[in-house]
């Protein structure tokens, strides 16, 4: 027989992960009734700048390879390699 996962109320946390289990195992439309139209914003996005840099076409290439293999985009992998230098040097 399978095991009913199903709780009767929607988890009250700030927790994502729990949120994240709760509905991985739930079915949104059984919760309906409690589900609350939402109209302001909820989550605010992180403040952020752009900074351009410009490559040579052949370290452009080895970049977006390089990204491609570990199933980025080169803009991710690059912020990541920066962010990481940064922490490094605090």
């Amino acid at each position: 027989m399978e095991k009913n996962l199903r709780t009767k109320k929607i988890p009250e946390t700030d927790s994502i992960q729990e949120l994240a289990r709760f509905w991985d195992s739930h079915d949104l439309t059984n919760f309906e009734q409690e589900l609350d139209e939402v109209h302001e914003r909820i989550f605010a996005r992180a403040k952020t700048q752009s900074l351009n840099v410009n490559l040579p076409p052949r370290d452009f290439q080895r970049v977006r390879r390089l990204a491609k293999s570990k199933g980025l985009n080169e803009t991710r992998m690059v912020r990541d390699w920066i962010l990481e230098r940064l922490h490094e040097s605090l």
